[in-house]
């Protein structure tokens, strides 16, 4: 047996035999033989930044070669500081001087570092350093990270558009005029007057500041399943009737309904062939999507809020969903996210990752590859980042005529300027958006989400 033959066999199985010494030794050989030298985490670095006034937490995860490091994403809006505190007080120390080409490893590892584990700080964290590590695989072997999960299925990602309106011809003015951009995708959502209906982005002036607090004697932000379930019907009748069969139209309820409120709604949708509706029902209600499935065929999106797999396994081996919604630092970051992609892929769901403004440009960048290696694509979440953002995250992916474009440099194929980021510090007056929490029924309940 020659020196490569050995090499070769105590790799697939020997190196238990091996002192932590001649382990080492062997490592560095091997990297040696396939032309790249070993490398190690130095420091991870923890930003935070606001361009756009919405708390990211970017990861820098600098090497061992002098200029090679990775970015990653962690953001948890709400929560960022403690998303800070884990990486800094947490995972820093525990990962300092681990092999950077030890993803999975360093995953796993990084899992059950906490006994008390599936929360989205924890995973958050996870996920900055996961997405960093693949940024570094990528550079380190010259290609756009697309590339290492098996090359493009297409040439970009198909966007929605987020339409919004205080009426329904607003909502068709607004869909028209994103259909004029070239999306061929739009999500609508329209307000309710008097209510604080999710997904309208619209000001309403009888609605509260957002650090007013409500309680259930006072309650200022109020929303009623009623008014919107008769609304949503109408709004995709005219919709459908003015805008043609061309355009595809997606939903979000946002989970603000009942399980038979949820079922009527789709039932009632149904004749207006949406392309899905989102998240009818809250995670904790989960096994109620086999009612929804035996009433209904429209398609249904489902996933932001779920940080593991028993949340979303079932849904996906049970094919009671259409479309999976994780937002991919909420599970831990790229590594997971591409096995959920394959698991997708043999259950006939198709992935359209949870992609808003408080998931960073970072975040997207992460997305769109696997996006563009993954046959089972669906549709990418589009969100049109501002200028001031896309200087702070030089890279950002393209968008044009409806669709999502890689940038073909190596790695994510996107940096962080720090100078500029610093530019714009988080604000923590208010700690967080208090109106998480504050929506309530006129009679004082407190809704979700």
């Amino acid at each position: 047996m020659d020196r490569r033959e050995a090499l070769g066999w105590l790799s697939a199985g020997g190196l238990g035999l091996l002192s932590p010494a001649a382990r080492a030794a062997q490592e560095t050989s091997t990297a040696a033989t396939r032309g790249l030298p070993p490398l190690k985490i130095t420091d991870i670095k923890t930003i935070l930044t606001a361009p756009n006034r919405i708390r990211l937490v970017i990861v820098k995860v600098m090497t061992s070669e002098p200029g090679l490091y990775g970015i990653g994403c962690a953001t948890f809006t709400q929560r960022a500081r403690v998303v800070q505190t884990a990486l800094d007080q947490y995972l820093k120390p525990f990962l300092i001087g681990r092999d950077v080409d030890q993803i999975e490893d360093i995953w796993q590892s990084s899992y059950v570092s906490s006994y008390w584990r599936n929360g989205p700080v924890l995973f958050n964290a996870m996920s900055g350093v996961d997405m960093a590590l693949w940024d570094i695989k990528g550079k380190r072997a010259s290609m756009p990270l697309y590339q290492l999960l098996g090359g493009k299925c297409r040439f970009g990602a198909a966007l929605y558009a987020h339409v919004n309106g205080r009426s329904i011809k607003e909502v068709e003015d607004n869909a028209r005029a994103a259909m004029a951009k070239g999306y061929r995708h739009v999500r609508v959502q329209i307000a309710i007057p008097g209510l604080s209906t999710y997904g309208t982005q619209v000001a309403d002036a009888n609605q509260p500041a957002r650090h007013e607090m409500s309680s259930p004697t006072e309650p200022k932000e109020i929303w009623e399943p009623g008014p919107y379930l008769r609304t949503v019907p109408r709004l995709f009748e005219h919709l459908r009737t003015t805008l043609g069969e061309e355009v595809e139209m997606l939903h979000d309820v946002h989970e603000r309904i009942t399980p038979a409120q949820a079922v009527s709604l789709c039932k009632e949708l149904e004749r207006y062939h949406p392309f899905f509706i989102e998240d009818p029902l809250p995670p904790e209600e989960k096994d109620h999507f086999h009612l929804i499935r035996q009433h209904s065929t429209v398609p249904i999106a489902m996933g932001e809020l779920f940080n593991s797999q028993q949340e979303y396994l079932p849904l996906i081996a049970g094919r009671l969903i259409d479309f999976i919604r994780i937002h991919i630092s909420q599970i831990g970051g790229l590594s997971p996210a591409r096995k959920v992609a394959a698991l997708c892929e043999f259950f006939g769901v198709k992935t359209a990752w949870h992609g808003p403004g408080d998931a960073s440009p970072v975040a997207h960048a992460a997305q769109l590859a696997l996006e563009l290696a993954s046959p089972n694509f669906g549709i990418h979440e589009g969100y049109v980042f501002p200028a001031v953002t896309r200087d702070v995250f030089p890279g950002t992916p393209e968008v044009k005529n409806g669709y999502l474009y890689a940038h073909e440099a190596p790695g994510l194929g996107i940096d962080i300027d720090e100078k500029l980021a610093a530019k714009y510090p988080v604000c923590d007056d208010p700690p967080f958006d208090f109106r998480w929490g504050m929506t309530r029924r006129r009679d004082g309940t407190v809704i979700r989400p």
